[in-house]
């Protein structure tokens, strides 16, 4: 598994790192599949973010940006855990909620 740490400054840069690591991992183009997310809450408050990317022949990759840890999860097509990058300057998870509604 890669471990490796990152600056991220803004919410569209935090979207555009989730999108091209996990595209890498199945040598996929980023601009040609769609990158979903969802809000994940802990006792009804938000906690992270669930990123998944869906290219073909039902490939589903993942990632997890957990907020507490400042840290993402990437996770490939089987489930296995690849990467986990550490958030250096994380943008704040309340900006991004209010930029994605």
């Amino acid at each position: 598994m890669n471990e490796s740490s990152i600056r991220i400054t803004n919410n569209q840069q935090l979207r555009s790192y989730i999108a091209e690591t996990l595209s890498q991992f199945e040598s996929l183009d980023p601009q040609q599949f769609p990158l979903a997310q969802r809000v994940l809450t802990r006792a009804g408050r938000p906690c992270g973010l669930y990123f998944c990317l869906q290219g073909p022949r039902a490939v589903r990759l993942t990632a997890i940006w957990e907020t507490e840890g400042n840290t993402i999860l990437f996770y490939g097509a089987n489930g296995q855990r690849l990467q986990r990058t550490l958030l250096l300057e994380p943008p704040a998870l309340e900006s991004y909620l209010s930029c994605a509604a």
